[in-house]
């Protein structure tokens, strides 16, 4: 029974094998080998037969059968008894030699199965093979191929038939005529070769000891005859590799005699194919081996062939160049960076035959190498170097007597400038570092060539990829160079000596810049080393050497780099680092301060990065730190030493300014520090001869220089400069310099620039109680001077921008120097009016429209600080001044950075002026200036102005001192133009206005006797309006415009409003609309505030602004207009409201504006709304009609009087001042407009508006279209957010509920969210809401009904109608309406109801019969055809049963249960969703205690829930998640339950295969009398409609299969079973036939 079963499983898979889908037949292939685990006797003996019994099945499907029998084979291989291993070895050989053509993968998988079977059976697999491979008939290939993968995976029982094998085969060698088949052959021989080298290697291990190679020789020569000199002959590509590919393994089986006497033939045969292939790898592996075959018996003849070895290796074959032919190629000198695995095989044994002829030739290896690097080809000099690398690694024993004569062969590759050979020749240095050639003579020069490498500029534009693909970047170079200086330098401890100090040669000279840094880093590193062995001894032995740099010239060179810290992969660190190393050697003294100093520099330089480090406090913090080590060493000497190397260093940055610069003031900062007057004036003599002053950074270096240096010598500094100054070098004679006379005049005002500069930088710089004597006679004399010279006479002033800039600095500098002083304020500058005027012409000069120079701010900025000074400037120099600076300034355009310090500039100047003159008039005269600018119709003009004026304004009122009670008169006027800009287009000009209105109040309470820290109530409140400015909303604007126009009505004096309103009226005109319109609020507030004008004269302006109303859209006219028709309103609310409601509709903007206006008073307000709610009422709110006789439903039209209150109500509720009226209606109103929004779905404007839209669309005019419902919407949201409820407003928005609430198919949606925003937001306001709406149940639209069912059903989901005391009230509303006649009304009752479980769980159990009663009424409902009550009443069940108590729920808990199981297999996703859950709600209630038929139930669940894991509806999967967690406690199995938990968590990933593996196993172990049902409820799913369930049934099946024990096989249809699955087998869907099979092979459990 037993192997008839198995057999017959077998048979149905393997009939399954010619499956069009792959991956069923590979899951076959999986079966039949799960099959072949258990019982692997039949499964191969059905395999064997099915192939023996259908000769004609395809190829294909024959292959996947032997793949099977194959892992049968190897994986069961001792289970076979030599029967089976006997009828598989027949099958297979005859299956592989079936047909004389080569069809590879059916024949390789035959050629499989024999090679697993001779693992073990390899006597009787060689007896059928050898029975194909008889003496005088060539074999099939197949068979010479079997015997060659014996041969590897059988080495020790393959090894004895090789013999024989062999002494068969040499025959057939001479028979072979096909390529192909002498290819096989060739392969055979390999394997052959390799397998008995392998064996001879291994004899300790072999059963068969005796076994020699001599055994082998004369049957391999025979071969090794016929393959070198026939086939190797061959014009076949493929045969010519195969060939050279079994000669390497061969020659080693070849007698020694025989050896040497082939190889003047061998070498060169193989060194032919060099020739003949692209790809080489297998010539060059087989041509190591052969060569290592000869060495190996010390052959002579290599010797003979050394020459032509070497010349093939190195040259490859011809191989076709792009575009060009062919041409000769290094086998070596392929491109390093290709990714190509045989390119780099072939390196690799290219290499590997060096590495060989290295071991034995070393002498004639190196006098063919070396000569090549001679050579000018790239490729043969690079790869002549690789080579040389790997012989110097791999020979190093037979390379060592030769190292001077390597090293002098460098030589010339040391000048290629090629990147790749420089790389090469950098990893050659770096191998002989590690094998100590670099302490032989010329090794400098290696690590000179590294650090040169090193030093490669990085490239200013990284190459693009795939413009060469050969081509190597100088930064890849200078990155090996880099990490191979500092791994030899770390690394390799006998390198220590060489480059120690050795290295310290490369830090001074410029070309060695690029590599401070990996400089830097290995000097340290060796120091250290150094100082560990050694202790205090000094690190650097000079003892002659003049090569070594100093510790002058060291700390020189360190220092200057390290003003640039980043630069160079951040040298500026490793050079601090270095010179702290270097401390002992600088100077002893230095040891401790550097200890302590150098740290914190490189903590800052850790904290800042290239982009955000300050350069200036860079710089500061390294002169600070070179001021305090000169003070620590205080050696004149010593000192004087370092200047002159500072000084001798300074043309080597000619290249770097920035270095250069620093390098100047490090000079300064010495010589400062030198007591020697001599030196300091030597020195400085030098500096001002040698300058290169066209460099704009060296002129302010050396000004830098001569300032710091002042600060200790001011006399030597100044007494050199004017020696400077008086030479021969700055006059000028016919414009020729005597001394410099290659210099044009430009040049020579570069040289002016630079002593100007100088004398600033002393000025500033300067001692203060030295500097007052001398700056009229020793700093502006002298700087004048430099400015102007004079040519026969005349004075000359120059262009150029350089000398003009320099000039005011200087300026700048020294005059901020004398106001600083203590005695500045009381300086007498006689030539302030000269430099004021200078300053001005400058400012002039400059461009109005663009910032090129700094000039204007510089020139600016003088004047501030020359105002101050003494004498005063007559009354038309300032004018000139301030006019020439405001138009300087203020009409340039915005620039981010550079515009805000010019305002700055012009600011302080300003304020220094109004200083000189603090009086109103004084004052005026500033505002004057500024007004032009403060009414400009350029917004960036306005604020510059209003914000100098502002800054002026406070500065005035600061500094304000009154001796008497004075009028301050023109009050009226400067409010009159400031405070219309509070309304200004640029907010920060509205700003600006506010705060000179805020000064001017408070400068009239100065004025008035108030004290100067006074605060006034009133004049404070401005400040709190500026945000009110800020806001977008103009009425906001404008509101606060009209609250500052109060407060300046309560401070202004009476005697000043009429200038002021005169004032304002002018600003009506202003072209900027926003001011006109603030004058406007202005105008009205005061009048208000101080007259009853604008009440007298009501009349008039209505009659007024009518006319104007369809002339212009000012804003104040429609203000105008909208406060005549309140006041009108006011005493004829009904005719106002009922002449407007006639305007035609859709309203337009005016009637609109009009509508709003009567919202302004709640009295009034109210009245308009109850007016307005009545209109909405009374009429009906739509009429059927027919557009056409013939249509089959009515068209439903808005009746017009509703529609217009509607919208009517809808503008006075958007009035911000209708908010009393709204919240005190708010109940009629929300209801009334709620139910207004659900009765216009759907309906059409009236016939006329419908007319008119379509003539306005035809004329191509633009109309306003007019959707009833979506005024009603409008409407809503006016009253919700009137009534305080935006929250509610900006919720619906957020989730689309207002959009919903338009659509018949959202409308409910729509309502639903609309009472939860309600309940969250408004909760107050729903007591008298719901009132409203009780009162609409019995309407006899059913739309209104379902609305305010849907609205009052969702409150019930919040706590709200608990907390106020609704909940019974609204259930017994709910209740009453489940009888209504509309399935949405008894829908939505449901729903309500269910969300008691929501808003108020606590009441559940309380009301918990009612709540079920009306639910399992819902469950049974048949009036409802579409079921969606019965849908509703189980979501709503599964929300309540957690809640209801246990005795209420016991006794409808298996009627619910029973009811709900149809829905599981529901066609609709929402049925099988709700059912699910609520089944698992069901059993959570249960809580593990169960009665046995709800048990019953629970079981009979459990396989559809199983399968319903792989629904294609995610929500019926997570359902089925929930409810079999619910349902394992029921199960009283604690196992299943854990893995209930554990694998079907929310929200974690599911391997649907391992769970339900897992779960089947528990069942089987637990449950096993379930076995029979769980399959019959399995089978059923088996037709499921849904092809992810249909796959996962079989897959229950199987598992259950699988876990199950033998004792419960009754329970199993074995028959109906297994007719099931070969149905299976042909179902359309693959992956349902894949796991279909997969389970016919677990059913192996019955066998």
């Amino acid at each position: 029974m037993s192997e008839t079963y198995v057999k017959r499983l077998s048979t149905i898979l393997l009939d399954a094998i010619t499956d069009k889908d792959p991956r069923v037949q590979e899951q076959v292939c999986g079966a039949l080998c799960t099959l072949g685990g258990s019982q692997p006797a039949e499964v191969l003996s059905a395999c064997e037969e099915h192939l023996r019994l259908h000769e004609k099945l395809a190829h294909p499907y024959r292959t996947m059968v032997l793949r099977a029998m194959e892992t049968v084979v190897s994986n069961h291989i001792g289970e076979l008894d030599k029967d089976m291993a006997r009828a598989i070895i027949l099958l297979a050989s005859n299956e592989m030699t079936k047909v004389k053509e080569l069809v590879s993968d059916w024949q390789q998988a035959a050629s499989s199965v024999l090679v697993a079977v001779g693992r073990r059976f390899i006597s009787s697999v060689m007896e059928e093979l050898l029975s194909k491979f008889q003496p005088g008939l060539l074999p099939h290939p197949c068979t010479v191929h079997t015997l060659a993968s014996l041969s590897i995976s059988n080495v020790f029982g393959m090894v004895p038939f090789l013999t024989s094998i062999l002494s068969t085969m040499l025959p057939m060698l001479g028979a072979a005529k096909h390529d192909s088949m002498k290819v096989v052959f060739c392969c055979a021989l390999q394997r052959f070769s390799e397998s008995t080298l392998e064996y001879l290697a291994n004899l300790d291990q072999a059963p068969d000891p005796t076994v020699r190679k001599d055994s082998f020789a004369s049957d391999i020569f025979g071969a090794y005859d016929i393959l070198f000199h026939q086939w190797l002959q061959s014009r076949e590509a493929k045969l010519r590799l195969a060939v050279v590919e079994a000669l390497g393994p061969m020659s080693h089986l070849l007698p020694s005699e025989k050896l040497e006497e082939q190889l003047p033939k061998l070498l060169p045969g193989v060194l032919t194919l060099y020739k003949k292939h692209a790809e080489t790898v297998h010539v060059s592996k087989s041509l190591g081996q052969i060569l290592e075959a000869a060495v190996s018996v010390g052959s002579r003849t290599l010797d003979i062939q050394l020459d032509s070895l070497l010349a093939a290796l190195h040259a490859q074959g011809l191989r076709a160049c792009l575009g060009t032919g062919r041409g000769s190629y290094t086998q070596i000198c392929v491109p390093v960076e290709s990714s190509s695995p045989l390119v780099t095989s072939n390196r690799k044994e290219v290499l590997r035959c060096f590495t060989v002829l290295a071991c034995c030739s070393p002498d004639r290896l190196l006098a063919f190498l070396l000569p090549k690097l001679d050579t000018s080809n790239e490729r043969t000099r690079v790869g002549t170097l690789q080579v040389l690398r790997h012989v110097i690694n791999t020979a190093a024993a037979q390379m060592a007597v030769k190292k001077p004569f390597i090293l002098s062969s460098m030589k010339l590759p040391l000048l290629d400038t090629n990147n790749k050979v420089k790389r090469a020749v950098v990893q050659v240095v770096s191998a002989m570092a590690h094998h100590g050639y670099l302490e032989q003579p010329g090794g400098k020069a290696m690590v000179e060539y590294v650090v040169q490498q090193c030093a490669l500029p990085p490239e200013a534009e990284p190459q693009k990829p795939g413009t060469d693909s050969e081509a190597l970047s100088a930064d890849s170079v200078r990155a090996i160079s880099v990490s191979t200086l500092y791994l030899v330098s770390t690394t390799v401890d006998r390198m220590s000596e060489v480059l120690w100090p050795y290295l310290l040669e490369f830090l001074v000279p410029v070309r060695f810049t690029g590599a401070l840094s990996p400089l830097c880093r290995s000097l340290v590193h060796l120091a250290q080393k150094r100082q560990e062995a050694g202790a205090h001894a000094p690190l650097i032995q000079y003892n002659g050497n003049v090569h070594l740099p100093s510790p002058y010239a060291i700390t020189t060179r360190l220092l200057a780099v390290s003003s640039n810290p980043y630069v160079g992969d951040g040298r500026g660190a490793a050079s601090l680092r270095l010179l702290s190393v270097l401390h002992q050697d600088i100077h002893p003294a230095l040891g401790q301060r550097w200890a302590t100093a150098i740290p914190l520099l490189l903590e800052h330089l850790d904290e800042y990065s290239e982009e955000t480090l300050s350069q200036k406090e860079w710089e500061e913090k390294l002169l600070m730190f070179l001021r305090d080590s000169l003070a620590v060493v205080s050696d004149n000497t010593w000192v004087c030493q370092l200047t002159l190397e500072m000084c001798k260093q300074l043309p080597n940055y000619n290249g770097t300014p920035l270095e250069k610069n620093f390098l100047y003031k490090c000079v300064g900062t010495t010589l400062g520090a030198a007591s020697s007057k001599e030196v300091v004036r030597k020195h400085l003599q030098e500096l001002l001869e040698t300058a290169r002053y066209q460099e704009e950074r060296e002129r302010e270096g050396l000004a830098c220089c001569f300032g710091i240096c002042a600060t200790s010598h001011l006399d030597d500094t100044l007494a050199q400069l004017e020696d400077f100054v008086k030479s021969d070098m700055l006059r000028k004679s016919a414009g020729i310099f005597n001394i410099f006379k290659d210099r044009s005049e430009s040049e020579a005002d570069k040289v002016r620039s630079a002593l100007i500069l100088c004398y600033g930088h002393v000025a500033a710089r300067a001692p203060r109680e030295l500097l007052l004597a001398r700056v009229e006679a020793d700093v502006f004399r002298n700087m004048s001077q430099c400015f102007s010279t004079k040519v026969l006479g005349i004075k000359v002033e120059t262009k150029d921008p350089a000398l003009r800039l320099s000039l005011v600095q200087s300026v700048c500098m020294a005059t901020q120097a004398i106001c600083s002083s203590a005695h500045g304020g009381s300086f007498h500058l006689s030539r302030k009016a000269e430099l004021v005027a200078q300053m001005v012409e400058f400012i002039k000069a400059e461009p109005p429209d663009s910032l090129r120079t700094p000039i204007r701010k510089k020139a600016m900025l003088a004047c501030t600080y020359l105002v101050t000074l003494e004498p005063a400037l007559e009354e038309q120099v300032q004018a000139d001044l301030i006019h020439s600076c405001l138009h300087s300034v203020m009409a340039m355009l915005p620039e981010p950075e550079e515009g805000d310090s010019h305002q700055e500039a012009l600011k302080d100047l300003l304020t220094s002026l109004l200083q000189r003159n603090m009086t109103p008039q004084g004052l005026q005269v500033m505002v004057e200036h500024l007004s032009p600018w403060i009414k400009s119709p350029r917004g960036h003009e306005r604020v510059r102005a209003l914000g100098l004026s502002a800054c002026l304004l406070q500065f005035f009122l600061e500094h304000l001192q009154i001796s008497a009670l004075v009028p301050f008169h023109n009050l009226g006027l400067l409010v009159g133009l400031f405070s219309p800009r509070c309304a200004d287009l640029w907010l920060a000009t509205r700003r600006e206005a506010v705060n000179c209105v805020h000064s001017l109040l408070y400068l009239q309470l100065g004025y008035e006797g108030f004290s100067r820290d006074y605060r006034d109530d009133v004049a404070e409140q401005l400040l709190s309006l500026k945000d009110g400015l800020a806001h977008p909303d103009p009425t906001i604007l404008f509101h606060t415009c009209h609250s500052i126009a109060q407060i300046i009505a309560k401070r202004l004096p009476p005697d000043q409003l009429i200038s002021l309103l005169l004032t304002l009226f002018e600003g009506l005109g202003d072209p900027d609309k926003n001011c006109s319109r603030a004058a406007t609020v202005m105008i009205n507030c005061l009048l208000k505030e101080r007259g009853n004008m604008l009440q007298e004269k009501v009349p008039e302006i209505v009659s007024v602004l009518r006319s104007k109303l369809q002339e212009t859209r000012e804003e104040h006219v429609l203000q105008a207009a909208q406060h005549s028709v309140f006041v009108l309103a006011t005493h004829h609310h009904a005719a106002v409201v009922s002449s407007l409601l006639g305007s035609p509709l859709p309203f337009d903007s005016h009637t609109c504006t009009l509508w709003r206006a009567l919202a302004l008073e709640p009295g009034l307000t109210a009245q308009v709304l109850g007016l307005l709610l009545e209109k909405i009422s009374r009429d009906v709110p739509f009429k059927e009609s027919r557009a056409f006789l013939l249509s089959s439903t009515p068209d439903r039209v808005a009746t017009l009087l509703p529609l217009a209150a509607t919208c009517a109500l809808h503008e006075v509720a958007s009035a911000p001042a209708s908010g009393p009226a709204v919240l005190e209606l708010y109940p009629q109103l929300f209801a009334a407009l709620l139910l207004r929004v659900s009765c216009t779905m759907g309906v059409q404007p009236p016939r006329h508006l419908q007319a008119k839209e379509r003539r306005s669309a035809s004329s191509g005019l633009a109309s306003r279209s007019l959707e009833p419902c979506s005024s009603a919407v409008d409407a809503l949201q006016a009253v919700l957010v009137r009534g305080g409820n935006e929250d509610v407003v900006q919720h619906m928005e957020l989730n689309g509920g207002w959009q919903l609430l338009k659509t018949s198919a959202g409308h409910e949606e729509g309502v639903t969210q609309l009472a939860s925003a309600m309940a969250k937001f408004a909760g107050p306001r729903l007591p008298l809401v719901m009132k409203v709406l009780f009162a609409t149940q019995s309407s006899v639209y059913e739309v209104q009904r379902v609305t305010s069912t849907a609205f009052l059903a969702e409150l019930l989901s919040s706590n709200v109608v608990n907390d106020l005391m609704l909940l019974e009230s609204l259930l017994d509303n709910l209740t009453a309406r489940q009888k209504d006649m509309s399935a949405r009304v008894r829908r939505l009752v449901l729903r309500g109801l269910a969300n008691v479980a929501s808003g108020s769980p606590e009441k559940v159990q309380t009301h918990g019969p009612q709540l079920l009663t009306a639910m399992i009424s819902g469950l049974d409902d048949g009036d409802d055809p579409h079921s969606l009550v019965a849908l509703e009443a189980m979501v709503g069940l599964a929300r309540l049963l957690d809640l209801v108590d246990a005795w209420d729920l016991r006794a409808v808990l298996l009627h619910i249960a029973v009811r709900i199981r149809p829905f599981f297999d529901s066609e609709r996703m929402e049925f099988r969703s709700a059912s699910i859950r609520l089944f698992g709600h069901l059993n959570k209630a249960c809580r593990g205690d169960c009665e046995d038929v709800f048990l019953e139930q629970v079981v009979g669940g459990l396989a559809p829930l199983l399968l319903h894991l792989q629904d294609p509806q995610a929500p019926v999967v997570a359902a089925c998640r929930f409810a079999l967690r619910m349902c394992g406690p029921n199960l009283e199995c604690e196992e299943l339950a854990a893995v209930f938990q554990k694998h079907l968590q929310e929200g974690h990933g599911l391997h649907f295969g391992e769970f339900l593996n897992t779960t089947c196993k528990h069942l089987m172990r637990h449950f096993p009398d379930l076995l029979g049902r769980l399959l019959s409820t399995s089978l059923f799913y088996f037709k499921s409609s849904w092809e992810d369930v249909r796959a996962a049934a079989p897959m229950l099946t199987g598992f259950l299969v699988l876990h199950v024990e033998a004792e419960q096989r009754p329970q199993v249809d074995l028959e109906q079973l297994l007719a099931a699955l070969q149905l299976l087998l042909k179902d359309p869907a693959p992956q349902v036939r894949a796991k279909a099979a997969e389970t016919l092979g677990r059913l192996v459990k019955f066998a």
